[in-house]
């Protein structure tokens, strides 16, 4: 057996689940990894992951379309607005499991541009870092600011000053 079956092997066993076409994965996985062109070991397991991830993403999307059209009485879940707290509780799922995959996705497509840039001798860029803003509100909104980086005091220390 050559290094690529074996290594498609131990990628659908990870991947698949029961009802999934290995044959559907691989030639997902051919036709994924040749538009990334990786070359040597650490590109090709950043394609993996890649592959991995978009395998995953797919699933994540036919779970919530068979969520939604889950009859529950007379209607279809999304027909029902998801009066089932069981249902909103599963879809909320669905979607952290779906950015948690997207955010593994890019950074393993990311970092395989750059290790791809500079192998081809291009300047590589700083990974980017994103500031990101949470809005908070109530009554402890000021306390709350202050500790995730807003430039005010926290109220006990307003008061205590």
């Amino acid at each position: 057996m050559g290094l690529n079956n074996m290594k498609h092997g131990i990628l659908s066993r990870e991947v698949l689940v029961q009802g999934e076409s290995e044959a559907d994965l691989v030639g997902f996985g051919k036709r994924l990894r040749a538009q990334l062109a990786p070359v040597g070991e650490l590109e090709l397991l950043l394609a993996d992951r890649i592959v991995s991830n978009a395998w995953r993403l797919r699933r994540a999307a036919g779970i919530e379309a068979a969520l939604l059209n889950t009859k529950r009485g007379d209607k279809t879940v999304l027909e029902d607005v998801l009066s089932w707290t069981s249902d909103q509780d599963r879809l909320q799922l669905i979607s952290r499991y779906e950015t948690t995959l997207e955010r593994s996705l890019y950074k393993a497509l990311h970092e395989l541009q750059r290790l791809q840039a500079a192998r081809a001798g291009q300047p590589v860029p700083l990974p980017e870092a994103i500031d990101v803003e949470v809005l908070v509100s109530g009554p402890d909104e000021a306390d709350e600011m202050a500790l995730i980086g807003e430039n005010r005091p926290l109220q006990s220390e307003a008061t205590h000053a």
